[in-house]
């Protein structure tokens, strides 16, 4: 029998690795940004066009490349950043692996154009499918530029699986701010089709983090800062009152670079435990400094997970650290039952020492002596008719003064009419509720349960449906404008779905990069559901789920019926079960909520019989 192992071609080799490396444009992202912050850069430009299916390019001021290892660069496993395999355990850059730009051009048309402060010239090479077309010197500026065009033109395949724009470009937005936030001594700038969303400056780690997501951002955020033998923390938490039911301001760092750990997040969410609802996440900014020997980051092709030498101390010490932090800033409660928190010294004057005051005081002064200036207005020369010409005109003239309590007129409340006209004879009552949670009504085969959450959705949901086509929808208007608090990327989300949700009858006062305030809000909606339903809102759009979607007005008004329906657990008067009845009969398709689960069920005399053996 013939052999039948052989080597694979180079081209498919890269290929397999470009499908471990490059899932979707965001992963081309990091790798070029992290390859500008190991050239040494001070500044980084990143152009994104179509989320990255058009182009990304990586613009830096670094170090640059000679034209030898520009040519290298593209092998596979050709790195500067490791000679031997002990140096997998002392790793202080971004990139080791040598698979990032070797990938990237399997799957792409890439051009890249380099050169070293020393040299007079540079260098410009263009690569096709792993294909170098050509390599040729160029005038450029001192730095490297790596231009991606045409993401996964020669697999079709992966090209299809990518989501809307919308979508790959938020994963973008993601992947930046991950490298942003870890090097504010760098300026980074961020262009999407010939617009700029973010201008990064070089600053301080507490101000990157307010540009990066808005100057609302600045008082949510409570120091942390703890170092020890083992690890170093530093970074910020958020507030407890900020914390929101999406996941998307969370950020662990170790040597800063970026990590996933779930076992780390467990640590601050216990950190949190009894100051956050269920259901809700807080926000976090965390930067862990360890021994690099101590840590593996060569266990994932991303390099997003790593594993710890001493995991369990470093749980131990950061969930300690974060609740610390809660409560010296009088975020947590404390144990201190005679503590008075109004007589707390605020914390950036704890270490002031308080002023002596200084007290005038006029030993010689007399308040009755003639001398006084207060005297002569002193009660003590007040004339007696000038005490007596107060009464004038409160003679008594008998009872004429007198005043009937019939007369008197009280202020009171206006009754209002109730929802529902009175009637002469009470009602037959046609339904009733179970658990707070189902609704009966009998009918002439039997009788049907009816799960009222998911009836209120379908109904809500039509009725959406129902004012986006005919755009009348009802607004309630607010006394005041109502400010939100929402990042810059959240914002640009509501800013392109502003139209739906005005014909849902949100009114914006303000919509802008970072001010979102609301004049108005649908009917029906209390003041304290507003934030829970335009989180939720956003993060359906982030995630374009529900998946059986059809457009975008079927996402907002299935998004927006899922916050506002009728939740489980509220008692429903007769006549709110008889609307809600009703009104569910009356919709197109009543036996299914949107999300496609059953809104009611019909039980049948015969049904009954066979329970009862009848």
């Amino acid at each position: 029998m013939a052999d039948i192992i052989q080597l694979l071609p180079d081209h498919v080799a890269n290929q397999i690795a470009a499908g471990e490396v490059v899932q979707r444009p965001s992963s081309v992202v990091k790798e070029l940004l992290e390859n500008a912050i190991d050239s040494g850069a001070a500044f980084i430009q990143l152009i994104v066009k179509d989320a990255g299916k058009t182009l990304i390019q990586v613009i830096d001021d670094g170090m640059g490349m000679s034209v030898t290892d520009a040519r290298l660069s593209l092998e596979r496993h050709a790195t500067s950043k490791i000679r031997t395999a002990d140096d997998l355990f002392n790793i202080h850059t971004k990139g080791f692996r040598g698979e990032a730009l070797a990938s990237i051009a399997a799957i792409a048309h890439m051009e890249m154009k380099t050169k070293r402060d020393v040299d007079d010239i540079g260098t410009s090479i263009k690569i096709e499918g792993s294909e170098v077309l050509s390599q040729e010197p160029d005038v450029v500026p001192t730095g490297t530029s790596v231009a991606v065009k045409n993401l996964f033109y020669n697999v079709p395949a992966r090209r299809n699986f990518l989501k809307s724009e919308k979508v790959e470009l938020r994963h973008i937005i993601d992947e930046f701010h991950r490298v942003a936030l870890a090097h504010p001594n760098i300026e980074f700038k961020f262009h999407h089709n010939d617009s700029e969303l973010f201008g990064l400056p070089e600053t301080n780690m507490r101000q990157r983090i307010v540009n990066a997501f808005g100057p609302k951002t600045n008082e949510k955020l409570v120091p942390v800062d703890e170092d020890t033998e083992i690890v170093k923390i530093t970074g910020f938490v958020g507030k407890p009152r900020f914390a929101k039911k999406t996941r998307g301001e969370q950020f662990f760092f170790v040597n800063d670079r970026y990590i996933k750990s779930p076992y780390l997040n467990h640590a601050v969410n216990s950190a949190f435990e009894g100051l956050i609802k269920d259901g809700v996440h807080a926000s976090y900014f965390l930067f862990l400094t360890v021994d690099p020997h101590s840590i593996d980051i060569n266990i994932h092709p991303t390099k997003t997970e790593i594993k710890f030498e001493d995991d369990h101390s470093i749980y131990a010490i950061l969930r300690a650290t974060v609740r610390h932090s809660l409560g010296q800033f009088n975020v947590a409660p404390v144990l201190d039952f005679e503590r008075d928190s109004s007589m707390d010294t605020p914390y950036s004057f704890k270490d002031k020492a308080g002023a002596q005051p200084n007290v005038d005081v006029d030993r010689n002064f007399n308040p009755f002596s003639s001398k006084s200036p207060a005297f002569g207005r002193g009660f003590g020369r007040k004339k007696q008719q000038d005490w007596e010409s107060l009464y004038i005109g409160l003679e008594s003239k008998g009872n004429d003064n007198r005043i009937e309590m019939a007369d008197m007129q009280f202020e009171s409340d206006e009754i209002s009419s109730t929802m529902f006209d009175d009637q002469d004879t009470k009602p037959v009552i046609k339904t009733f509720q179970i658990q707070n949670k189902y609704i009966v009504k009998a009918i002439k085969s039997g009788f049907v349960v009816i799960n009222q959450n998911r009836a209120h959705q379908r109904i809500l949901y039509e009725s959406y449906l129902e004012q986006f086509t005919i755009k009348d929808a009802i607004s309630q208007q607010l006394l005041f404008p109502k400010p939100m608090n929402f990042s810059r990327s959240e914002a640009k989300i509501l800013s392109g779905i502003q139209s739906y949700l005005e014909q849902a009858g949100f009114v914006f006062d303000a919509l802008e990069k970072d001010n979102v305030s609301l004049a108005g809000i649908p009917v029906g909606m209390e003041d304290d559901q507003i934030e829970t339903v335009l989180n939720q809102l956003i993060s359906d759009v982030e995630k374009q789920i529900p998946e059986s979607h059809f457009s975008q007005s079927d996402l907002i008004a299935k998004s927006l019926a899922g916050s506002m329906g009728i939740k489980t657990g509220k008692r429903l008067t007769d006549e709110e079960q008889e609307y809600l009845v009703d009104k569910l009969f009356a919709c197109k398709e009543p036996a299914i909520s949107p999300f496609n689960t059953p809104t009611y069920i019909t039980m049948r005399v015969e049904d009954l019989d066979k329970k009862f053996n009848v």
